[in-house]
C-alpha cells in the first residue's frame, strides 16, 4: 500500500556522519524544477554511452539536490568556517563521493522506489503465449482430415 505523506513540512536527514542538511519533501513540483534546470540539457548533449550516463546522473542530483537542500550543519571551508547554503556549495558538497552515494541512497531513492512501484506487473508464466488472452472463440468440432492423393489445380 502507498502512505501519502500529506505535509509539505522540510525535515532533516544525516547523510553522513556530523553532516546534517534540511530536505524539502520529494514532490512532483520539485521533481519538475529540477529536470528543467539548464545544466542537464548540456548533459543531455554529450551522448548516451556509460559515462555520459553517469555524468547525467551526477547532474540530476544536484540539480535536485539545489532544489530541496534549504539548509545544513556541518559543513565548513578549509578554514574552518561554516559555509552557507548555495547552488555552488551544493554542487561542491555532492562532489563528495559519500555525500552523493547518501543523497541518492536516503533522498532519491525513495522517489524511485515509488515509480518502480507503479509499474509492478505479475510475471508471465513460462512459454511465449502462456500468459496470453485467447481473443477467438473455440472451434465447435475437430476440423476434417485432409484427403489424400492429387488435388485439382
Amino acid at each position: 500500500m502507498l502512505t501519502l505523506d500529506l505535509t509539505n513540512e522540510s525535515r532533516w536527514v544525516e547523510l553522513i556522519p556530523g553532516l546534517r542538511v534540511q530536505l524539502r519533501p520529494l514532490t512532483t513540483a520539485l521533481m519538475v524544477a529540477a529536470r528543467a534546470d539548464p545544466a542537464l540539457d548540456i548533459a543531455t548533449a554529450e551522448g548516451e554511452d556509460a559515462i555520459a550516463t553517469e555524468a547525467l546522473a551526477l547532474t540530476m542530483a544536484k540539480a535536485l539536490a539545489r532544489q530541496a537542500i534549504l539548509d545544513w550543519e556541518g559543513v565548513g571551508d578549509a578554514e574552518g568556517q561554516l559555509v552557507p547554503v548555495s547552488p555552488a556549495a551544493i554542487d561542491a558538497l555532492l562532489d563528495i563521493w559519500p555525500v552523493f552515494e547518501a543523497f541518492q541512497r536516503i533522498y532519491v531513492s525513495k522517489g524511485l522506489l515509488l515509480d518502480a512501484e507503479k509499474n509492478v506487473s505479475p510475471p508471465l508464466p513460462i512459454g511465449s503465449s502462456a500468459g496470453a488472452i485467447a481473443t477467438a472463440p473455440p472451434a465447435r468440432a475437430a476440423a476434417k482430415t485432409a484427403r489424400r492423393g492429387k488435388t485439382a489445380r
